[in-house]
């Protein structure tokens, strides 16, 4: 937040001459955070008059960024490790976990116009609770930049012979203006490459189809390359589950689209159900087929490459292309690579970007803009990249994703079992002016279950529990989060009555704007919070950036919760 003119503010509860002077100031933001071409409603709701996209375009639009070739290296890696059957085993299992939890996130980010972190929020974690959650989510996205600028990087580098760490620094200046425009160049730049990149996924595929027929069958019974065998193991298909389950963050990237999707009519309905269903947990059916697709290049590629390249994408795409391309294989490979790096990796900027936006603005309470954060994610990514991250892969995704399932479990436990048993609100409430600070319900079911699963992946309970301490992760975090609410008795899901857009409120028209006592910026009812401090409606951004306002709409000095009709306010259209 750059704040121009709140020095005024009073310094704690809502006294006389305090509260004058806190209304008398009016909020501004820097140039960049106000303008929301460039800063698509960031740490906010996606009003209805921002979501011009059809649904067929948003959800396009989102699976243009599963483009990334690392479902490739990820599906080669844990093949090669556990053998075909217990590998290919664990790539349909995760993928099965992800597509029943991405459901209902898919479905509350669509409905509400509302990212990741906000649904995370209203869904059991409270307002700080999800602070912790923006981290996690954070990690993911420049985890999977530095790991697709990688195969970005060895494409560059096989095909003009540009030394790697060069490589890595303009895979990750490429993606700067692009991410820097918001959704509007993102949208277009997903459209106008997917053409490319379906020709660049399909043809090596076709290749092998017609001159190497036999290879497939031969696949199913590789036994790996680190001696795993054939058959099936329990241990390696625990372990490839884990590996395979770190992708279960990406419903988080997925979301950042979804909050533009169009309000559900009954004249779209089922355009709608289905674009949602396709762009949020529909990314994991290609994304599980690219997995073993990828595992089966780099088996073909393996005699001709070795194993350590046969993991790179870019050696097993060209050996692919050979037969009919010759030595047009090379470029044309290289250019399929870097057309899917680019296509994932303005994603992963772009919803670090938000991520990092959501924490910073709850701990610091400024606001600068979301593009600034740009340079933040790209600068971790970029250090990861010259540390060469790719060459730790398995054991680095599989610790993640002990802490990735903890956090998606939690929340999809609370939409889909607390909301409708009644231990939680029927709504998603995601503003700080009705949220605790923590909801032991999520939050700490999430950080029990992580903690525990965290214990057994490296070892401490024994060899069964390593191999499938992401399973345990998952069924601690489903089982705790709807029993902490059922023993809090949901009583730290709201902090007050929303009684100016919350279900039990009298709303005529969500849709009409109304202006913000503190920035004076017209927005749309479902951003809006009463506020007593400044004796009037407050949009959530300028809600959550007030630092001086000790919190007394939530808490009166007596311990009564404070409820406090919405004043008159300007309603535009």
């Amino acid at each position: 937040m750059m704040d121009s003119v709140d020095a005024v503010a009073p310094e704690a509860g809502p006294s006389a001459a305090g509260a004058a002077a806190h209304r008398a100031s009016r909020r501004s933001y820097a140039r960049l955070a106000a303008d929301e071409s460039r800063e698509d409603y960031s740490l906010r709701y996606a009003p209805h008059s921002y979501r011009r996209w059809s649904p067929p375009m948003v959800a396009s639009t989102a699976l243009g960024g599963i483009a990334y070739l690392a479902d490739f290296a990820i599906g080669a890696s844990i093949v090669f490790s556990y053998g075909f059957t217990s590998g290919v085993a664990s790539i349909l299992t995760a993928a099965t976990i992800i597509f029943l939890t991405g459901i209902p996130i898919a479905r509350a980010c669509a409905t509400y116009g509302l990212d990741m972190d906000l649904v995370t929020r209203g869904a059991g974690f409270g307002y700080f609770g999800s602070t912790l959650t923006s981290l996690i989510y954070a990690s993911f996205t420049f985890i999977f930049f530095a790991l697709e600028g990688s195969i970005m990087a060895q494409a560059m580098h096989q095909a003009v012979h540009i030394p790697l760490p060069v490589g890595y620094l303009l895979t990750t200046l490429i993606v700067i203006p692009i991410v820097f425009r918001g959704m509007g160049a993102l949208a277009k730049v997903q459209a106008w490459t997917q053409p490319f990149w379906l020709i660049g996924l399909v043809l090596p595929f076709v290749v092998l189809a017609f001159e190497a027929p036999d290879s497939w069958g031969a696949f199913t019974s590789f036994g790996g390359t680190e001696g795993a065998g054939s058959g099936f193991d329990w241990i390696g298909y625990g372990l490839g589950t884990g590996v395979a389950l770190s992708l279960i963050a990406q419903i988080g990237e997925q979301a950042d689209y979804l909050r533009f999707m169009p309000a559900k009519t009954a004249e779209n309905r089922r355009r709608w159900n289905l674009a949602v269903l396709a762009a949020g947990p529909g990314w994991v059916v290609i994304g599980a087929a690219k997995q073993i697709g990828g595992a089966f290049l780099a088996f073909v590629a393996l005699d001709a490459v070795g194993g350590t390249h046969a993991l790179e994408p870019i050696a097993p795409q060209i050996e692919a292309l050979k037969p009919w391309l010759g030595s047009v294989a090379l470029p044309a490979a290289a250019v399929f690579v870097v057309i899917s790096q680019i296509k994932i990796n303005v994603t992963n900027a772009y919803s670090g970007s938000l991520s990092w936006s959501n924490f910073f603005s709850r701990v610091t309470h400024r606001h600068p803009g979301r593009v600034w954060y740009i340079f933040l994610n790209l600068a971790i990514a970029l250090a990861l990249m010259e540390m060469n991250m790719f060459a730790a892969l398995n054991k680095l995704l599989g610790f993640y994703s002990n802490v990735g399932i903890a956090w998606i479990a939690a929340v999809a436990a609370d939409l889909v079992i607390n909301k409708p048993l009644g231990l939680s609100p029927k709504y998603i409430e995601f503003k700080r002016a009705y949220l605790h600070p923590v909801n032991p319900a999520g939050f700490g079911a999430m950080v029990i279950a992580s903690a525990v699963s965290i214990v057994a992946f490296f070892g401490v309970f024994g060899e069964v529990a390593e191999a499938f301490s992401t399973f345990i992760a998952c069924g601690l975090a489903l089982v705790l989060c709807p029993l902490l609410a059922w023993l809090t008795k949901g009583r730290y899901y709201l902090a007050r009555e929303n009684t100016v857009n919350g279900p039990g409120a009298e709303v005529p028209d969500l849709t009409a704007t109304h202006l913000c006592a503190s920035c004076e910026t017209a927005y749309e009812l479902p951003d809006i919070a009463d506020c007593p401090v400044r004796a009037g409606a407050v949009c959530s951004l300028c809600c959550s950036l007030d630092a001086e306002c000790g919190d007394v709409c939530r808490k009166a000095p007596t311990g009564e919760p404070v409820l406090m009709p919405l004043p008159t306010v300007t309603a535009t259209r």
